[in-house]
């Protein structure tokens, strides 16, 4: 049901949140996730009643091409987790249809423990052809599910491109999952992605896949033996894994907890999460810009006429970029 902001009182909805109240959580998301201007200013009311209790969940994003497991993955560690006394919310981006914007939103299916365990939380959020599949609003999702209660946020994303490094800069840990089989995949890998992670799982390695699963590691350990650490407090491990069978997530769950221990008594930690909210504020300006340019009255019949004349060739594009910055009043 699409929220409505004339009946929504944001510090009820903040109460209710607080409270843990998993109607509540839903609701506050499909409120942030609106394009609603009217929306737009009860979401950013909501945000500020809750800030205080947010920043206090490990916030791990999981990648990986298609096929490789992450869902199930996602399934056996959250459910580890929970068995542990972790609440878990999993935020799983679909890819949406770049031409309907639909999106396929199975992840309550891929997820079947998870969906029916009273201490996780799935929400599954298209894309919408934003950047690196994450949705735009993930990154005020994480901050509701905190104040819920959640301690434990995983952001699983569509799989490797380009953007991947959208991913690595909302969360606090970035997890790369690979196949078996490196060789020849090996050189397929965007050395970016590589660079990003904080630690890469060879899955699927039970049974006949173990042997390969092992060379597999052994090659990503040598390719990531070339690249400089981003950080000088924390080497990325490269491990085997079997989401399917529960093998060895203890270990990776183990390994995360130390690169949070690390990176908490040295300062990166907190330093990582300042940076990121500049980098949030300046993603958000530049979204409100664009769309200010699309909707106001004065820009917008004049974009459409540029765009058509850059389109064929008989405007160049610094001039109309140019003349719409004056527009805007963003001369110089």
């Amino acid at each position: 049901m699409t929220a409505k902001a004339k009946t929504i009182d944001p510090q009820t909805l903040a109460a209710d949140l607080k409270a843990g109240k998993r109607a509540a959580l839903a609701r506050a998301i499909t409120l942030v996730e609106s394009k609603k201007a009217d929306h737009r200013h009860v979401a950013h009311q909501l945000i500020q009643d809750v800030l205080p209790l947010t920043g206090k969940a490990l916030r791990i994003g999981i990648t990986g091409v298609p096929g490789v497991g992450k869902s199930t993955t996602i399934d056996t560690l959250g459910s580890n987790l929970t068995a542990a006394g972790h609440k878990v919310a999993v935020l799983a981006v679909d890819p949406s249809s770049t031409r309907t914007g639909g999106s396929i939103l199975g992840d309550k299916t891929r997820m079947a423990r998870l969906a029916t365990d009273p201490n996780a939380y799935i929400r599954p959020s298209p894309s919408a052809g934003t950047l690196g599949g994450v949705a735009a609003k993930t990154r005020e999702t994480m901050l509701l599910c905190e104040a819920a209660g959640f301690d434990v946020i995983l952001v699983e994303t569509v799989g490797i491109g380009q953007s991947e490094t959208t991913v690595a800069d909302m969360v606090d840990f970035f997890l790369v999952l690979m196949l078996p089989g490196a060789g020849d995949e090996l050189q397929g890998i965007k050395k970016g992605v590589l660079e990003i992670a904080d630690m890469i799982a060879v899955n699927k390695a039970d049974g006949d896949g173990a042997t390969r699963a092992r060379s597999a590691a052994a090659d990503y350990r040598a390719a990531l033996h070339i690249l400089a650490p981003k950080s000088p407090n924390w080497t990325p491990p490269v491990i085997t894994i079997s989401g399917l069978v529960n093998q060895d997530l203890d270990t990776l769950w183990q390994q995360i907890e130390q690169y949070s221990h690390r990176m908490q008594v040295s300062g990166e930690w907190q330093e990582k999460r300042s940076r990121q909210q500049v980098a949030w504020m300046w993603d958000m300006l530049q979204q409100r810009m664009s769309e200010a340019l699309r909707t106001n009255k004065k820009t917008a019949e004049r974009l459409k006429s540029l765009e058509s004349s850059v389109h064929d060739g008989t405007t160049a594009v610094s001039l109309a970029v140019d003349e719409l910055a004056d527009l805007m009043g963003l001369s110089e």
